[in-house]
C-alpha cells in the first residue's frame, strides 16, 4: 500500500513539473522533485532512484493507468508534455468508468448516517459533479431498498462511535407494548439491519441476557463514561447463526423445519434460500419441492413462510404447523366475515 501511494505522489510530482513551462527539466530535477514531494508528505527522506523515476515516466506514458501522458524529450535530455494543456489529472471518464462511478455514488449514499463515512460527503459530491456533467442524468441501474423516513436513523452514528470506541449507554426506550419509556444503562454490541430496520444488540449488565432494541424505539441515547464497559467477544455471526431476523430463542426453539414449496416458486426458494442451512431434502414429480432449514421457530420466520402464502406448506415440526395453520385460518375468516357483511 505506501509503495502504491510513493508511486502515485511521483506520478502527480513529475505531472505538476511537465506542466510548468518555464523551466527545462531534466531527469535529475524530476528526481530531486519526487524527492522533496515524498519527503513532504512522509516527514522523512525517501531514496528515489534514476531507474525508479524513469519507470514512472514510462508508467505515465503507457495506458495501463490510461494516462497516456505525451511526455517527450528534446535536445535528448528535458523532458516535457508535447500536449501543453495536458495533465494527468484532466483525464476523460470512459462511459464504463461513468456508469460504474454513477452506481457507486448511489452506494456510497446509502451509508450518510455514519461518521464513518463523513469524510466521503465531499468526495462523493465531487463525483457526482464530475459524473453528470461529463453523462446525461438518468436513473439509478441499481436500486436499492430503503426508506429514508424510518425513525431512529438518526441514533446510527451515536451508536456506532459508543459500539467503536466501548462506551456504556444510558437509554430512554418504550417498546410498542409499554405504556410509558424506561430509563436503563446498556452495553452496546454491534447493530444490525434487518428487513430494512436497524437494531442494537447488548446488554443491561453482566449476568442479564442478550438484549436487542430497536433504533426506531429509543427516545433518547446518553453516554454514561461514569461505568466500565463489558468485556467480552460477542461474535454476531455466531449469536444469529441458527435465527433469520434478530429474535434469537432459547435451545427447544432450534429445530429442524420441514417446508414444501410449490412448483411456482420453488425456483426462487432454491436460488435464494431462506437461510444458510437451507438444504434440497426432494423434488417431487409435479415440480414442487421440500427444504429443510434448522432455525429457531421465531416470529420472523412465521413472517416469512407466511409471506408466501398457500405456496408454502409447513410439514415439520408439528408445533409449527399448527402455529402457521392457526393463522391462516384466522386470516380466511377474517375474508369471510368481510364477504358476508357486504
Amino acid at each position: 500500500m505506501a509503495q502504491t501511494k510513493n508511486a502515485l505522489i511521483r506520478y502527480k510530482t513529475i505531472d505538476k513539473c511537465l506542466q510548468n513551462n518555464n523551466r527545462q527539466w531534466t531527469l535529475d530535477l524530476l528526481i530531486e522533485a519526487c524527492s522533496d514531494a515524498l519527503y513532504e508528505y512522509e516527514g522523512r527522506n525517501v531514496n528515489v532512484s534514476k531507474r525508479t523515476v524513469q519507470l514512472d515516466i514510462q508508467m505515465m506514458r503507457s495506458d495501463k493507468l490510461g494516462y497516456n501522458a505525451p511526455i517527450a524529450v528534446y535536445d535528448r535530455k528535458y523532458y516535457h508534455y508535447s500536449d501543453p494543456e495536458y495533465s494527468i489529472t484532466d483525464i476523460p471518464l470512459t462511459e464504463n468508468d461513468m456508469n460504474v462511478l454513477s452506481e457507486t455514488v448511489e452506494m456510497l449514499k446509502q451509508f450518510k448516517d455514519f461518521s464513518l463515512f463523513s469524510e466521503l460527503g465531499g468526495i462523493i459530491q465531487r463525483l457526482e459533479d464530475k459524473v453528470y456533467t461529463e453523462k446525461t442524468h438518468q436513473s439509478a441501474i441499481i436500486h436499492l431498498d430503503k426508506n429514508e423516513n424510518l425513525k431512529g436513523l438518526e441514533h446510527l452514528d451515536t451508536l456506532y462511535q459508543a459500539i467503536l470506541k466501548k462506551i456504556v449507554l444510558k437509554i430512554t426506550y418504550q417498546s410498542f407494548t409499554a405504556r410509558q419509556a424506561n430509563e436503563f444503562v446498556f452495553h452496546p454490541f454491534i447493530l444490525k439491519e434487518f428487513n430494512n430496520r436497524w437494531f442494537l444488540v447488548g446488554k443491561i449488565t453482566a449476568n442479564k441476557p442478550i438484549l436487542t432494541l430497536a433504533l426506531d424505539r429509543i427516545i433518547q441515547i446518553d453516554y454514561d463514561t461514569s461505568l466500565p464497559y463489558l468485556k467480552g467477544n460477542f461474535d454476531g455471526d455466531v449469536y444469529y447463526k441458527n435465527t433469520i431476523g434478530v429474535t434469537v430463542l432459547n435451545d427447544e426453539q432450534l429445530q429442524e423445519v420441514l417446508l414444501k414449496v410449490d412448483r411456482n416458486n420453488a425456483p426462487y426458494v432454491i436460488t435464494k434460500p431462506f437461510h444458510h442451512t437451507q438444504e434440497l431434502i426432494e423434488k417431487h414429480e409435479d415440480g414442487s419441492v421440500t427444504i429443510k432449514l434448522y432455525v429457531h421457530l421465531n416470529f420472523e420466520l412465521d413472517r416469512l413462510i407466511l409471506g408466501f402464502g398457500e405456496s408454502i406448506e409447513v410439514l415439520e415440526p408439528r408445533t409449527l404447523r399448527k402455529r402457521i395453520r392457526k393463522k391462516l385460518e384466522k386470516a380466511a375468516n377474517q375474508y369471510q366475515e368481510s364477504a358476508n357483511s357486504k
